[in-house]
């Protein structure tokens, strides 16, 4: 199938509607039923603001956080329309992609 991997950047102390982004970002995907969600922490990095932001041994609130979503170009379009609804202000990269399952279900 092809489709987009879309990669959301973020820190861990930035909210929306009361909640981390990065959590409320992978709630959306439940939501719309998207076929999955990663969340991963990084050590440091940089943005626009040309500051570091960094996961401290004391502190982590500015700890770098990418969300990881793959989907169809749909449901990306379905993601997309929902973020501008809700007016969050996110950097993101939307890579175009080519995914699927391989091998047996384990269930």
């Amino acid at each position: 199938m092809n489709g987009y991997q879309i990669t959301f950047f973020t820190e861990l102390d930035r909210r929306h509607k009361g909640k981390q982004l990065s959590e409320w970002i992978i709630e959306l995907a439940l939501e719309l039923r998207l076929p999955g969600a990663t969340k991963l922490a990084a050590i440091e990095g940089f943005g626009n603001d040309r500051r570091i932001h960094s996961a401290h041994f004391f502190e982590l609130a500015d700890q770098p956080i990418e969300v990881q979503i793959t989907v169809s170009a749909e449901d990306a379009d379905r993601l997309f329309d929902r973020l501008r609804a809700e007016k969050v202000h996110l950097f993101y990269v939307k890579s175009p992609v080519e995914f699927g399952t391989l091998g047996e279900s384990e269930a």
